[in-house]
């Protein structure tokens, strides 16, 4: 009951607020950083509570937060994994939800997965989160497959 509260809750703050920010974008454009964790051919996403498909994890920076550190965090909390390493591969600015810069990381994580309040954690391989994914994360597709491509270092 307490976790289908949780999720209700979520689906509301998460909407409102998505909302409000394109009426009145107070703060200008925001900074987010999402991760891309891979286990062979396929690769981490959230199954968003939100109802609008599923994500790369990660999310909005703290105030004057470092993108790494905003990855780390956002990681932990919607996954329950913690990042043993990261490496930036890009950035690009997205106004599909609301005004953002979002840096992108190929990341290594340890850990056992779990839910959060923002939704469950799922691996996917390219072509199953492609027509899923947040529109504001599209940009990111080509990265994955090409990452798809390559052997695998690291482990999860």
């Amino acid at each position: 009951m307490l976790i289908t509260l949780k999720r209700r809750l979520f689906w509301i703050i998460a909407r409102t607020c998505f909302k409000l920010y394109r009426w009145f974008p107070l703060f200008g454009t925001l900074r987010a950083s999402i991760g891309i964790i891979r286990r062979d051919q396929t690769f981490l996403v959230i199954q968003r509570n939100d109802g609008r498909g599923v994500s790369l994890p990660g999310g909005i920076a703290g105030w004057k937060e470092a993108e790494e550190k905003t990855l780390h965090r956002e990681v932990l909390e919607e996954t329950g994994l913690s990042v043993t390493h990261a490496e930036l591969r890009m950035h690009y600015r997205s106004t599909a939800d609301v005004p953002c810069t979002i840096s992108v990381f190929e990341a290594e994580a340890t850990g056992e997965l779990k839910d959060s309040w923002e939704g469950s954690p799922h691996w996917m391989t390219p072509a199953e989160l492609a027509p899923r994914l947040l529109e504001s994360q599209r940009p990111v597709l080509e990265l994955i497959k090409k990452i798809a491509a390559e052997p695998q270092s690291g482990a999860i």
